[in-house]
């Protein structure tokens, strides 16, 4: 099995903006990048892309001095599929979310590799066990759910399908943060967990510009400076655990008169909450923070906040919006 420690080539299969910024990130970050696409002219046509927009990051701050130069001395164009995955250790498959399109990539993919080499699939909502079954060898093939713009977004999400090895999954764990990013291990279930929040959250928000509650342009000024100018900086179950489960409870019980079932307390609320885990104020929530941590926590908070908001305010609000 591949370790850590030898994987020195990598391989992104598909070089649109998904699989272009996540070559980047493998090129900055010192690996030697095969980048294929449906043929080798598209290919080159989207290296020299990766190539001028690094220069253009450089040049805004966005990316180190001399990225440019290390993206073009790290990210090569393949002749074919076969030749960029064939001497690679880790490959990341990043084609258009179209199952049969990544079941046909995937077949090619995990035929020419190495037997050894990890195959990491950048599926947002397909299921593993679905692509799994095309690949040769599925005991080194797991998801590996990176988030657009790849080089900015710090979290990705880790799947592994019933017949992912263990050892695979801590090696890409590692492999990933060691690449400065967040990881998180999920279940294989469809939309995993950031798009099943994701699209949650706009399903709700077209309901509520259909029954004529707020305008489009209402609604994301609502969602950004207030519920998710905090997601900025905390999940859901660490803003709960802040502001109190049974605060919730009590908005629970209001939305249901109004919405129905839909908007019922869910049932693990409810249950924490007659343990008498509150949040902070009781010592536990859905999560356990120590009382010694509390006051260091609301201080970094009020911190954060106060950061996030200078840095709004420094920006401005964005161009056409």
């Amino acid at each position: 099995m591949t370790n850590l420690d030898k994987i020195s080539r990598t391989s992104v299969v598909g070089s649109g903006y998904m699989g272009g910024g996540i070559a980047q990130v493998l090129a900055l970050a010192g690996y030697p990048v095969s980048l294929a696409d449906v043929d080798e002219a598209i290919a080159r046509k989207s290296r020299e892309r990766l190539i001028d927009q690094a220069a253009q990051y450089e040049s805004l701050g966005l990316f180190a001095v001399d990225a440019a130069a290390t993206v073009a001395d790290n990210l090569s164009a393949a002749r074919s599929i076969e030749d960029a995955v064939s001497d690679a250790d880790y490959i990341t498959e990043a084609v258009p979310e179209v199952i049969d399109i990544k079941l046909d990539t995937l077949r090619r993919v995990s035929a020419s590799a190495r037997t050894d080499a990890i195959i990491g699939t950048n599926t947002s909502a397909i299921p593993i066990e679905d692509l799994a079954k095309e690949v040769h060898g599925p005991s080194r093939f797991l998801g590996v759910h990176w988030m657009n713009p790849a080089p900015f977004i710090p979290g990705v999400e880790l799947i592994a399908g019933t017949a992912t090895d263990p050892e695979v999954v801590g090696i890409v764990e590692a492999f990933i943060g060691s690449l400065g990013k967040i990881t998180a291990r999920v279940a294989d279930t469809p939309g995993f967990v950031a798009n099943r929040l994701q699209f949650a959250l706009y399903k709700e928000a077209l309901s509520i510009v259909e029954e004529g509650t707020a305008a489009p342009e209402e609604v994301d000024a609502v969602v950004s400076s207030t519920f998710g100018f905090r997601l900025a900086l905390f999940g859901p179950f660490s803003i709960g655990d802040m502001a109190g489960l049974d605060v919730y409870k009590g908005a629970y019980d209001t939305l249901e008169q109004a919405y129905g079932k839909r908007f019922a307390a869910p049932n693990l609320l409810v249950e924490l909450i007659e343990q008498g885990r509150l949040g902070i104020k009781s010592g536990r929530g859905l999560l356990d923070i120590a009382d010694s941590d509390r006051d260091a926590l609301v201080a970094y908070r009020e911190q954060a906040y106060a950061r996030l908001s200078a840095l709004r305010t420094e920006l401005g609000p964005a161009p056409g919006l």
